[in-house]
């Protein structure tokens, strides 16, 4: 049985915009993953003091137990570069249909 949409008909996925998209939310999800909580650990300890289950290490162990287990504030750091990566996106596709 032959389709009857043509080929123009569907919508193209370009293999570099997929690569993109990909090296795009894998890094932003690896920045929520280590970069993010270093720098959550690195502004307490300025503000708050030493944390009191031991150094950087152990903050991330401590991290990443807490994502395993699905608390909601872990997965906000988590998610949080990524969402704002989409933000940036969207509001530069706002403004650029504004002008």
């Amino acid at each position: 049985m032959e389709s009857t949409a043509s080929e123009e008909d569907e919508p193209r996925v370009s293999r570099p915009g997929v690569i993109r998209e990909l090296l795009i939310g894998g890094s932003a999800i690896l920045v929520g993953l280590v970069v993010a909580p270093l720098l959550v650990y690195m502004m307490g300890r300025s503000a708050l003091g030493p944390y009191t289950h031991g150094g950087a290490g152990r903050l991330l162990a401590d991290y990443i137990v807490g994502l395993m287990h699905g608390v909601p504030v872990f997965w906000v750091v988590a998610l949080g570069p990524y969402v704002m990566t989409l933000l940036v996106r969207l509001v530069n596709v706002l403004v650029r249909r504004r002008y």
